[in-house]
């Protein structure tokens, strides 16, 4: 809140007035204000011309601000906390306050105590135009809550009786008058000015001539009778009988007074004469006449009077509703696919009592005042939704088939947590969709995986048996062919034994060992090495003769004749 250094009722003051919307004045543009009608305002603002008061309302008002400053350490007692009256602005709206705390928290509002505030026990008691302006103050400030005070002082400022209730913001009633105030700026600068008509007064009525029927002792009659008929009938032909607006009513409810006083005169002759002399059957014939004339002229006035009125009535209500449904399509232009739920005014409930044109049209023009303001601002509500929805769920239109249900019936905070959970909802279930489509994608891809490996591993293990099979075979023409060796080699042992035998006369002091003892000494060293698949080269023929030698503990000439003796053997 922005403060101003202003003095309430200086010139200063008066002109920052006029270029703000107060928070004073919000009664009178709601059209609530016991003090001021909404037009009376909007002329106000239009011209710059504002209501003069007369001496007595000016020291009212004195007493007022008198009481207000006297009431103001009672306030800071009661809210314990200092005040100080500023002037403040918030954009385009104002308020004189008459006492806020230093942080803008609490603020308060005086009025002089009169017997309606007496008769208050809280906040829900008071008139509505209390509530309105405190609730344009807290739109200013930004305040917590309120203090409302009334009190009355006497001459010695002394303390007669005060009552206080805490007010707190109610958001419903701020955006009624923010909108409020949106459709007052249009109504002010559209104003054009219309001389207020003077109070209707019934024109006047020559009144008809005094009847005069005399009747003499030879029955003849002395009367104006024919005269009276003559100006009975011209007041007749005169009568205005489809009047249009409060003059004409007032004019044809005036003549039917005057008619039923020409009936009541005519009949009252009538009878007069007629107690003086029994017959006298003309003028009786012609008194009836004058007076049918005079009563079914007045009857049908009267009924023409009041059709008038009511047709006149339903061209009101109709129009305004007209206008109204109009108004409510223009809105929907700039919400669709949204339709207004906003409800018709109740204009026939608004004029009800009312018994002159203007006071019936002003009751109409206000009950459509505020059926605008109303559908104004669930409008703008919708406006504000659709606006956030459109940014907010892009692409996610088909989510929300049941739009005029959802943004008519919940607030924004609501309306964006369902279509927020609508989008969220729906993302996670085309997440798990996918999700499972991935999964199933992965499993059959694994399936696939698997029977490919499978063959694989299948063609693997058939290589590798051929492989085995090969080696295996390998392996057994190689032991065969090592086998054929060790006994090529055997027999050449055997061969150099023989000889050996020949040329020395020397004999084993042992007996020679058996082909089966020979092949036992030599394999774990060499004959099953060499039968094994392996990369070692075979021993040569003095490693067999060191290995027989060394495990039977012979010399290396025995062992040489003893393995040239087994293999001899294996030859033969």
């Amino acid at each position: 809140m922005k403060i101003s250094e202003l003095i309430q009722g200086t010139p200063a003051w008066y002109e920052h007035r006029a270029a703000h919307f107060n928070a004073s004045d919000a009664p009178a543009m709601m059209g609530v204000s016991k003090y001021k009608t909404r037009d009376q305002l909007v002329k106000e603002f239009a011209t710059g011309i504002t209501q003069e008061f007369d001496a007595a309302t000016e020291r009212r008002f004195a007493d007022g601000h008198r009481f207000e400053s006297l009431a103001r350490p009672l306030a800071e007692k009661i809210i314990g906390d200092e005040l100080y009256p500023v002037v403040g602005t918030n954009g385009k709206y104002s308020a004189s306050f008459d006492g806020i705390t230093f942080d803008e928290g609490i603020y308060s509002e005086h009025k002089t105590l009169n017997d309606e505030l007496r008769a208050c026990h809280s906040t829900d008691d008071l008139h509505i135009q209390y509530k309105i302006q405190m609730e344009h103050q807290g739109l200013v400030c930004g305040g917590s809550k309120c203090l409302f005070m009334a009190s009355r002082f006497d001459q010695n400022d002394e303390l007669v009786e005060e009552v206080h209730f805490w007010y707190t913001p109610d958001p419903e009633l701020r955006a009624q008058i923010v909108a409020g105030w949106d459709r007052f700026a249009i109504d002010v600068a559209n104003y054009k000015h219309v001389e207020v008509a003077p109070e209707v007064i019934a024109a006047p009525v020559m009144d008809l001539p005094a009847l005069s029927i005399q009747v003499s002792g030879s029955i003849s009659l002395i009367s104006n009778l024919e005269r009276f008929g003559k100006r009975l009938n011209d007041f007749v032909a005169a009568i205005n009988k489809e009047p249009s607006d409060d003059q004409g009513f007032a004019d044809a409810e005036a003549a039917i007074k005057t008619l039923q006083t020409a009936q009541d005169a005519l009949e009252a002759a009538e009878n007069n004469a007629l107690s003086a002399t029994p017959d006298l059957d003309d003028m009786k014939r012609t008194v009836k006449l004058y007076a049918d004339t005079a009563r079914t002229t007045r009857l049908m006035l009267e009924k023409i009077v009041k059709a008038r009125k009511e047709s006149i009535r339903i061209d009101i209500v109709q129009a305004a509703k007209t206008e109204f449904a109009d108004h409510c399509r223009a809105l929907e232009l700039e919400i669709k696919p949204i339709t207004l739920k906003s409800g018709m005014p109740d204009f026939a409930g608004a004029i009800k009592g009312k018994k002159t044109i203007a006071s019936l049209r002003e009751a109409a023009a206000t009950a459509l005042r505020n059926g605008k303001m109303e559908a104004d601002t669930l409008a703008a509500d919708i406006r504000t939704k659709l606006a956030w929805c459109k940014e907010s769920s892009a692409g996610f239109g088909f989510l929300f088939a049941d739009l005029q249900a959802i943004i008519t019936s919940n607030g924004l905070e609501a309306f964006q947590a369902i279509v927020s959970r609508r989008i969220d909802d729906h993302k996670a279930a085309e997440a798990a969709k996918v999700e499972a489509q991935r999964i199933a994608m992965q499993e059959e891809a694994d399936r696939k995986a698997k029977v490919e490996a499978d063959a694989v591993l299948a063609a693997e293990r058939a290589k590798m048996e051929a492989e085995v099979k090969e080696a295996a075979a390998e392996a057994e023409r190689g032991r065969v062919a090592e086998i054929a060796r060790l006994e090529r080699e055997a027999a050449e042992t055997q061969r150099l034994v023989d000889e050996a035998k020949t040329q020395t006369e020397v004999r084993p002091t042992k007996a020679a060992p058996t082909l089966a003892e020979v092949l036992h000494a030599i394999a774990p060293a060499q004959v099953a090495e060499a039968l094994a698949p392996t990369t070692r080269g075979r021993p040569t023929k003095m490693q067999m003769i060191e290995a027989v030698a060394k495990e039977f503990s012979v010399s290396v000439l025995t062992a040489d004749e003893w393995i040239r003796g087994a293999f001899g053997q294996i030859a033969a």
